[in-house]
């Protein structure tokens, strides 16, 4: 069974560098103005700032491929979500659609001048042979054929942006979030709303009980020591 391939930010880590936005351009030379990937800070400037690195997902059920008029989107073996470019009319259908600002384009006027969309492929190339030089000009280096991970997920210096199979980056950030103190019981549905109490009247939010921590210890504060 192939491997489903997928991204993760882990905003305890991410540290708004941007060296990943860096990488993706350097490594695809995307032209001016146009950002495969994006850093976004939630919260500027108050407590609780967090960064995320944003790019395509490459989803399942992919939005973008559900609206496209002329079906330029398609999954590969690995989930990846790639485009024809010469299939594009620069409708802007998946633009409105993403839910993560992925498509882009190289121009802002309306439909059909637009110019070809263009997007995270991955670094998984496009519909051309691989890691060939037409492939190159219009979808950038195709990395997974030559078996690496995306730039951007190499690149990260503190590992929040994580790239490859989703099974494998699934069970690092579990063993990251057991390691900072939440444990098996960061989800649920205890910690979400908190725990009955007599009457059957609820608790706090997040006052759910957290079994793996010590009264007075650091793993009260994840933030404190993150993993």
């Amino acid at each position: 069974m192939a491997a489903r391939m997928k991204f993760i930010c882990d905003t305890e880590r991410c540290i708004d560098c941007n060296g990943c936005v860096t990488a993706c351009k350097n490594e695809h030379e995307t032209p001016w103005g146009v950002n495969r990937r994006r850093v976004v800070t939630i919260s500027d400037g108050v407590p609780g700032e967090h960064s995320i690195s944003v790019a395509c997902m490459h989803c399942t059920d992919a939005p973008c491929m559900a609206v496209c008029p002329v079906d330029c989107f398609y999954h590969t073996e690995d989930g990846i979500v790639l485009h024809d470019k010469d299939q594009c009319i620069g409708c802007g259908y998946c633009s409105y659609a993403c839910p993560f600002g992925a498509p882009q384009f190289p121009e802002t006027g309306a439909f059909n001048h637009r110019g070809k969309m263009d997007k995270c492929t991955f670094c998984a190339g496009g519909p051309e042979p691989d890691t060939s030089e037409i492939e190159f000009k219009k979808y950038g280096r195709n990395r997974i054929a030559e078996g690496k991970l995306p730039a951007c997920a190499e690149q990260c210096a503190t590992k929040a942006l994580l790239g490859g199979d989703s099974s494998i980056i699934a069970d690092i950030y579990r063993e990251r979030v057991e390691i900072r103190g939440y444990g098996p019981q960061l989800w649920g549905w205890q910690i979400a709303y908190g725990t009955p109490r007599r009457g059957g009247e609820m608790g706090v939010k997040g006052d759910g009980p957290r079994e793996n921590q010590i009264t007075d210890d650091f793993q009260n504060n994840p933030r404190k020591f993150p993993a």
